[in-house]
C-alpha cells in the first residue's frame, strides 16, 4: 500500500505541478514581446501536457481507485471519494473539450503571428478561453487535492 500511496502523491505532483507552471510559463511568455519565444511556449506546453499531465492523470486514476477498494470504501454513494472523482472528470472534460483545442489554436496562431510580427485576433481570443477555463482546471483539482486529503464527508 505504501508503494501505491507514493505512485498516488506522485501523480498528484506531476499533474498538479504541470498544471501550474504551465499558466506560468505561459502568462509570463505573454507578457514578453518575443512571438518566437511564446510559439516555443506554446508547443511546449502541449508536450509538457503529455509528457506529465497525462501520466500524471493515469497514476491518480490508477492507484486511487486500487487503494479506494482496498480500503472498502464505496464508489456507490456521494463521500469524499466520489465527489473527488465527479470533479476530476469534470476537469478532464474541460481539459479535452476546451483547452486541448485552444492551446492547438494558440500554436498556429503563435506561427501566423510570428510571420505577420503581431499577435493574432484569433491568438489572442484563444488565449482568453484557455485562460478561463485553464483557471478552472486548476481549482477544481486543488478542491480535489482538498478532499482527498480532508475527507470532509
Amino acid at each position: 500500500m505504501k508503494m501505491l500511496l507514493f505512485l498516488h502523491v506522485l501523480g498528484a505532483v506531476l499533474f498538479l505541478g504541470n498544471i501550474i507552471t504551465a499558466a506560468f510559463w505561459k502568462v509570463s511568455a505573454e507578457r514578453g514581446k518575443d512571438l518566437a519565444h511564446l510559439h516555443r511556449v506554446a508547443r511546449n506546453v502541449m508536450t509538457a501536457d503529455y509528457f506529465f499531465t497525462l501520466p500524471g492523470v493515469v497514476m491518480l486514476i490508477a492507484t486511487g481507485h486500487i487503494m479506494a477498494s482496498r480500503r472498502g470504501y464505496p464508489l456507490t454513494e456521494l463521500n469524499w471519494m466520489t465527489a473527488s472523482e465527479a470533479l476530476f472528470v469534470a476537469s478532464g472534460l474541460i481539459w479535452m473539450a476546451v483547452l486541448i483545442p485552444a492551446q492547438r489554436k494558440m500554436i498556429k496562431e503563435t506561427a501566423v503571428s510570428e510571420t505577420a510580427g503581431a499577435l493574432t485576433a484569433a491568438y489572442r481570443k484563444a488565449s482568453r478561453t484557455w485562460d478561463v477555463f485553464g483557471t478552472l482546471v486548476i481549482v477544481i483539482p486543488l478542491a480535489v487535492l482538498y478532499l482527498m486529503l480532508a475527507k470532509p464527508f
